[in-house]
């Protein structure tokens, strides 16, 4: 966000036995929803970003809380390229969300740049 503030994501998990080794695991996926304008230039879906007044709702008893899944809009947000180690989970580490490119440049990691010049 531009503000620099933490989001919250729309996500769901359970909690089930894995017969095999038969021990308990939990999981999770996180819920997408159709891009905003920013994010629509490098995906056409997003995570659902929960905005702060809904969390109760979200996370409390409501028996269908969908309402609440909807597109985020741009004008909070920011965007930056960062390094493509992002890609490997081994690559775990505080400087993965580091910018690697221009703030505004957010095709630097794709090797072409909005000024038409490549990236190294």
């Amino acid at each position: 966000m531009k503000d620099g503030l933490p989001l919250a994501l729309a996500g769901i998990w359970e909690n089930w036995r894995n017969p095999n080794p038969g021990r308990w695991e939990r999981t999770f996926a996180i819920i997408t929803v159709p891009s905003n304008q920013l994010v629509g230039k490098i995906h056409n879906r997003m995570p659902a970003i929960l905005d702060p007044t809904s969390y109760d709702r979200w996370l409390g008893p409501v028996p269908d809380p969908r309402d609440l899944l909807v597109t985020y809009p741009s004008e909070p947000m920011t965007m930056w390229p960062i390094s493509a180690r992002v890609n490997k989970p081994e690559n775990d580490d505080p400087s993965l969300p580091d910018r690697t490119g221009d703030p505004f440049d957010v095709w630097a990691p794709l090797g072409e740049r909005s000024d038409g010049t490549r990236s190294a």
